[in-house]
């Protein structure tokens, strides 16, 4: 298998020497709102496209360096309005179509990208979360001149490649800059996990429902598919009722999920189209390890785990698709062959096989970065502390057992894990106490059956709440972060207090606020939003 230096370079390598082979693939049982009767794109037809899309950003003056932000959800102009910014050596920066104004006026600042292309469903909030005189188009249209000329180039490993937001403990999303050289690591090892995972050349069918703008779909999906002359199927969203009849509608060999799906999937009735499909292996980290025994054993769907980061990409990744691991226990996998890895104790210390302590990882002494991402965006204390001693901290609390697998324990930042989507308590707590009613806040996460964490948070009010008013308290301290939240990051449980445990310094002491959290949501005394929330959501990803 021949590796290029960038996604482009890769796709017209396959689409020249097999135009025929489907790329992107979608059956009408996917009843997708874009394409109700499905659609299929050659390799061959979809080239073209790019080419086209390439002279015209020639024209208009994007070239090397350019950033631009795609807000096309997960539909075929996606793959090729990156395609073809790729193919001139320009950057994107997908843009999540659940954001609130202010996120993507966040997002726009921090990118410093130039233009934006989106639907016209979402001019609303493309007005809303620009500046004025931003440069914004439909897919399509003609397309406006670019701030400051560049010359076309691409493909060299290092060129950037995209721009993706991750959540962290400071608050604010920090924007990872990802090299081509990144995003073919990453497609590598997707492609070679081999065991379970085994993939043939110009034969898989690869189904996501997740974002593409995340890792998962944009790196793994997207770019090994390419790599292995492979078709995708990007739904825009995840249905459960019509999930298996699109997986076997589609010729899926491979299926994506997030710990959250495989969860609801077990909760439907019985489905004639649930073994009658052609998936090898489902791709879901983060399945609860209870879920994933049943979920085996009735769909007879093995789950590969594995472990990565937006800022680890293909570099330092594990994978469970060669192993065999006792049932029950969150194994993650074993390291990919290069990656070192330490796990360590408070004090920087290496800790003992079987005990559990946070994950650090490099590629090697001698180039530790080495098909890592490149840096925070304008953040470069932040990008050192991340690999203070020249390991980048993980912040994942794991230990592993006697045979080299890990398994995962814990996270030492303040992250709420919410069906695969990281949530900053931090960015929660600034939205909830933007609210004059609000005197101070604490969030936390809390376990969840389906979700696998949901957003809980501590509400010390300005005023006492009035007996029997908590949940409508409650629901207006929703409707007002919800003009600054994205839908899962409202919080699902709510709990109105006198004050917030602190240490002798006052600072928040988190472990106590998680612990009488999960209290709370295990004797049902907290105020349960989550089916109510559910009317703040914009998209289904959920």
């Amino acid at each position: 298998m021949q590796m290029m230096t960038s996604p482009f370079l890769a796709f017209e390598r396959k689409a020249v020497s097999r135009p025929e082979l489907p790329f992107l693939v979608a059956p009408a049982s996917a009843a997708l709102p874009y394409a109700p009767e499905g659609f299929r794109h050659s390799y061959g037809e979809v080239l073209v496209l790019i080419e086209a899309l390439r002279v015209q950003l020639v024209a208009a003056g994007y070239g090397h360096g350019s950033r631009v932000a795609l807000l096309l959800q997960n539909r075929p102009d996606f793959f090729v309005h990156w395609l073809a910014l790729n193919a001139i050596g320009a950057s994107i920066v997908p843009i999540n179509p659940d954001m609130r104004p202010d996120e993507l006026a966040f997002q726009i600042e921090v990118s410093r990208a130039e233009l934006i292309v989106a639907y016209p469903e979402f001019d609303e909030l493309v007005t809303a979360g620009t500046p004025h005189g931003f440069a914004s188009m439909h897919p399509g249209e003609s397309i406006p001149a670019a701030s400051a000329r560049r010359s076309a180039g691409g493909g060299r490993p290092a060129d950037e490649c995209a721009l993706l937001f991750t959540s962290g403990s400071t608050g604010k999303p920090k924007a990872c800059i990802l090299t081509n050289a990144y995003f073919m690591k990453l497609a590598k090892w997707y492609v070679t996990q081999g065991g379970i995972a085994s993939m043939e050349e110009d034969r898989e069918v690869a189904l996501t429902p997740l974002p593409l703008f995340h890792m998962n779909a944009l790196g793994c999906t997207t770019v090994g598919m390419i790599v292995v002359g492979g078709a995708i199927v990007p739904l825009d969203r995840f249905s459960a009722r019509k999930w298996w009849q699109t997986v076997a509608d589609s010729g899926a060999t491979i299926v994506h999920a997030l710990g959250v799906i495989p969860a609801i999937l077990l909760q439907l009735p019985e489905h004639p189209a649930e073994r009658a499909h052609r998936a090898r292996f489902m791709l879901g980290p983060g399945v609860d390890a209870r879920h994933k025994t049943v979920f085996e054993q009735r769909y007879g769907l093995p789950i590969v785990e594995a472990w990565a980061m937006t800022e680890t990409g293909g570099a330092a990744v594990t994978s469970t698709a060669r192993d065999i691991y006792e049932a029950g226990r969150r194994c993650i996998g074993r390291p990919r062959e290069g990656m070192e890895f330490r796990i360590v104790d408070e004090t920087g210390s290496d800790v003992a096989v079987g005990t559990p302590g946070e994950l650090w990882v490099r590629a090697s002494a001698k180039d530790p970065r080495r098909g890592f991402f490149a840096g925070y965006l304008g953040d470069e204390q932040a990008t050192e502390e991340a690999w203070a001693g020249g390991w980048f901290h993980t912040g994942d609390v794991v230990y592993a057992d006697e045979d080299g697998l890990l398994y995962f324990f814990d996270r030492m930042k303040s992250i709420v894990r919410r069906s695969g989507e990281n949530i900053a308590v931090l960015e929660v707590e600034a939205a909830l106490m933007a609210n004059p009613d609000v005197e101070v806040v604490g969030v936390t996460p809390v376990s969840d059956e389906i979700r696998g964490e949901e957003v809980f948070a501590f509400v010390v009010p300005r005023l006492p709440v009035e007996p029997g008013r908590e949940t409508e308290q409650a629901m207006a301290l929703l409707v007002h972060a919800a003009a600054r939240l994205s839908y899962h990051k409202l919080p699902g449980h709510v709990a109105f207090t006198g004050k917030l445990p602190v240490s002798s310094t006052q600072k928040v002491q988190r472990g106590v606020l998680r612990s009488e959290a999960q209290r709370l949501v295990d004797a049902g005394l907290s105020i349960d939003l989550r089916e109510r929330k559910a009317g703040f959501r914009h998209t289904s990803l959920s």
